[in-house]
């Protein structure tokens, strides 16, 4: 890239952000200061105008409860951006965020972004662009599965492989990578959302009774499961009966949750048997020994490293505060820039740097 003294003159001025853009959760490393933001994907705009009312918790609290002429919306579907100008905004709030906390008063900060694996080059161009729109003076894109291998302090360089399942709200991220370089990588659009969905569908069929997302969600997290739990739990939910139209709860099991959840379950284990499949047989001999490293939200599902261990003969382990390891990742290569930037993304060529 040629010398741009406007850009070098900025830096001294700017932060170094990465951004975890999530389709669940929004996360914000600011380089030297770790993560500053930690606020659900979503953007309340005005119908008519399209203008935003509110960004991040504000806006997700909104969900299902907004008048009218207002509108709860998650800009990012399935790990990739659905809604570019909400994106945008969404974006430039969070940075303009950073950047009032630091009193920098030119926010034209250099952002690596994480995104899934498998997007297309029109998805990648969505997120550059939409980075450089929100302010940006350069925009970077990092593979989620390396960002999680990263942040969560794999060996990623060592000849020894090491192998990481990143599943977030939209995507589930496989990558087993050694000498630098990813030598299998699966990308599943099927995650926390479906899984949600998944819950949603259970109680709608099994008990005629109508929840929300947000309803869907707590119980995952509370009693969804799987693998069989020392002692099984349950929760109350509370939702519109289909047949009567009245309000109404009722209590439902860890055992039922984890029956709803069991197809996205094993959609989850095929593709990392798939993967496993296609790994050479050296790589398998040390997966033996370093296992298999689980991030993103979903590793927090109850029992998910039993399952796996038992259903794949690895050892599984979750990886420390697994929410984070993607943002945390971003860091971990906006501290060691030049040596790691040969993991950015192309939009064009693959797994090498884009040159903004």
């Amino acid at each position: 890239m040629a010398f741009n003294p406007i850009n070098w003159l900025l830096g001294f001025f700017s932060l170094d952000i990465g951004i975890d853009l999530g389709t669940a959760n929004t996360l914000v490393y600011v380089k030297n200061k770790g993560i500053v933001i930690n606020e659900p994907s979503w953007v309340a705009i005005d119908k008519r105008t399209r203008e935003p009312l509110a960004v991040g918790q504000k806006a997700k609290d909104m969900m299902g409860r907004t008048a009218g002429n207002i509108l709860a919306v998650r800009p990012v579907r399935d790990g990739v951006i659905s809604e570019f100008n909400v994106t945008q905004e969404m974006l430039m709030y969070f940075i303009g965020q950073v950047h009032e906390q630091s009193m920098v008063p030119l926010p034209r900060p250099r952002v690596v972004i994480g995104i899934p694996a498998g997007v297309t080059e029109v998805e990648k161009r969505a997120v550059h662009d939409a980075a450089m729109s929100a302010g940006a003076r350069e925009a970077f894109l990092l593979e989620e599965p390396v960002a999680a291998a990263l942040g969560a302090g794999l060996p990623v360089s060592d000849v020894k492989g090491s192998m990481v399942v990143d599943i977030g709200g939209g995507t589930t991220e496989v990558a087993v990578m050694s000498l630098g370089g990813v030598v299998v990588a699966r990308s599943l659009r099927v995650a926390g959302d479906e899984m949600d969905q998944d819950v949603i569908q259970y109680i709608r069929n099994k008990y005629n009774l109508l929840i929300g997302e947000g309803v869907a969600e707590q119980v995952k997290m509370k009693i969804g499961s799987a693998y069989p739990l020392p002692q099984e739990k349950t929760v109350e939910v509370r939702g519109r009966n289909l047949v009567t139209g009245l309000p109404e709860s009722l209590e439902v099991s860890s055992i039922e949750i984890r029956d709803a959840l069991s197809g996205s379950v094993q959609v989850i284990v095929d593709t990392i048997r798939d993967a496993l499949d296609e790994v050479p047989p050296e790589v398998i001999a040390d997966l033996m020994d370093t296992g298999i490293c689980l991030a993103g939200g979903g590793a927090l599902l109850q029992g998910l490293d039993e399952r796996l261990a038992d259903e794949l003969n690895l050892r599984v382990w979750q990886a420390e505060d697994p929410l984070t390891c993607v943002a945390r990742g971003t860091g971990v290569l906006l501290a060691n820039f030049e040596a790691l930037k040969h993991y950015t993304v192309s939009l064009d060529r693959g797994s090498t740097r884009h040159r903004a």
